[in-house]
């Protein structure tokens, strides 16, 4: 149980607080600082919570760590369903702030992702899916089964900020299902609307990577059997 409540708390600090940099300070960070805050946030977190669950705070890792025969399906659902939990409580926090505080939102969508106005449906899929494959490949990696030890915190950080200087100004870098869920269940129209893609494509990128990961491992046995 300890380990769905890490998932449900860290996805809630990752959304609260680093799609919280973009709702509340995108016009004076910048696109650059937004992917620190997300990076640095992931680092941090991972050094808390990676060796209780791995620190995944995203279905798309989940995904890709039982694609990899490192979970139970049942293990892997109860993270899913804590992780969008937790996504949830983020964005209705922030929107609670936005709305004591009398706040301006500055991304005018809570931080939701979409696509339209700089890249077609087509590129926004391919692209969130190849910026989740590097995100999970990290994870992958960088572990051998579900812990995340604290050597591993600064790469899994480093990837997700590269990932969200990337696809920030296209579609706002989701990678991350439970990232998306949230904010766009409060933005509503045609955010709500986009959700699916913010869902299929880290999903299948997830996939992609475990298969990549797998073909690395393989590699990597094989050559220290040769040895």
């Amino acid at each position: 149980m300890k380990r769905y409540v890490a998932e449900l708390a860290g996805t809630f600090v990752l959304v609260y607080f680093a799609v919280g940099s973009a709702v509340f300070a995108i016009d004076k960070i910048g696109a650059v600082g937004v992917a620190l805050a997300f990076g640095l946030v992931l680092a941090a977190l991972a050094h808390g919570i990676g060796p209780v669950s791995g620190c995944h705070l995203n279905p798309a890792v989940t995904l890709g760590v039982f694609v990899s025969g490192r979970m139970r399906a049942a293990e892997a659902a109860g993270y899913v369903g804590a992780q969008l939990a937790g996504g949830v409580v983020g964005a209705a926090l922030l929107k609670l702030t936005l709305s004591v505080g009398e706040i301006t939102d500055r991304t005018k969508a809570l931080g939701s992702n979409g696509f339209g106005s700089a890249v077609n449906g087509t590129g926004a899929f391919l692209l969130e899916a190849l910026l989740t494959m590097l995100v999970v490949l990290t994870y992958l990696l960088v572990t051998d089964h579900v812990a995340l030890g604290h050597a591993a915190a600064p790469a899994v950080g480093t990837a997700l900020a590269a990932a969200c200087l990337a696809g920030l100004p296209l579609t706002g870098a989701s990678v991350n299902p439970a990232r998306s869920v949230g904010p766009a269940l409060f933005a509503g129209g045609e955010r709500l609307e986009q959700l699916w893609l913010f869902v299929a494509a880290p999903l299948s990128g997830a996939v992609v990577a475990a298969a990549v990961a797998a073909g690395i491992h393989h590699s990597r046995t094989a050559g220290e059997n040769a040895e």
